[in-house]
């Protein structure tokens, strides 16, 4: 299948949250090395929420990804809601017409998330910042439309693509939040907003995959 139906949002909304819940405390490691040790718990509280009030629900994709980014734009504390919020978002208005979701309009979707961040958050590949995880995921996506590659596998470059921005952050100096004070300090260590982008969107890519 090179579509996915964007009314099966259910069940890659709650794989979404399931990961984040299971990564709560090693999110909440990640961050305390270099920042306030608090992602974990915020963020497991914003998916929570979520799953507290949708889990019985059936919604489209868009629709999943519009109602969580509310959810954390509103309600958790730290820079990440916002942040969040406003990727699920943008991610769902530039879904929400559609009935079946290409290759394409899923990088689409993941760039309109990476635009609308980069309006409020002027962090650029290197940064050391979930950009370094996210702005890889959409080239990978990008590349594998153009190629005509087909979902099941564009989805594994997705992963792939993301894992490496990730993992690339271990090597860089912070340049934005609390961790940017570090200076140098905060080289070795990598970037919990990557980590947690990261664990998100291989949540999602699966669930995608699962249901296809």
């Amino acid at each position: 299948m090179s579509t996915f139906k964007n009314e099966k949002g259910n069940p890659v909304l709650m794989k979404m949250v399931k990961a984040i819940q299971e990564n709560k405390a090693y999110l909440g490691e990640v961050d305390g090395l270099i920042g306030d040790g608090d992602h974990g718990m915020n963020m497991n509280k914003g998916f929570t929420l979520f799953e507290k009030q949708y889990a019985e629900e059936e919604f489209s994709f868009a629709d999943g990804l519009d109602n969580l980014g509310n959810i954390l734009f509103s309600q958790i504390g730290g820079s990440m809601g916002p942040i969040y919020g406003t990727i699920f978002m943008d991610m769902a208005d530039a879904g929400m017409d559609l009935d079946e979701i290409s290759v394409k309009d899923l990088g689409d979707m993941l760039a309109a998330g990476l635009a609308g961040l980069q309006e409020i958050v002027e962090a650029q590949v290197g940064d050391k910042t979930l950009v370094d995880t996210l702005s890889p995921a959409v080239d990978a996506l990008k590349s594998a439309a153009e190629a005509g590659t087909d979902l099941p596998q564009a989805l594994e470059e997705m992963k792939a693509a993301a894992e490496k921005g990730m993992e690339s952050t271990k090597d860089l100096v912070a340049k934005f939040g609390r961790s940017s004070r570090l200076g140098e300090r905060s080289r070795g260590v990598l970037d919990a907003g990557s980590v947690s982008c990261c664990i998100i969107l291989k949540a999602m890519a699966d669930g995608i995959a699962e249901n296809l």
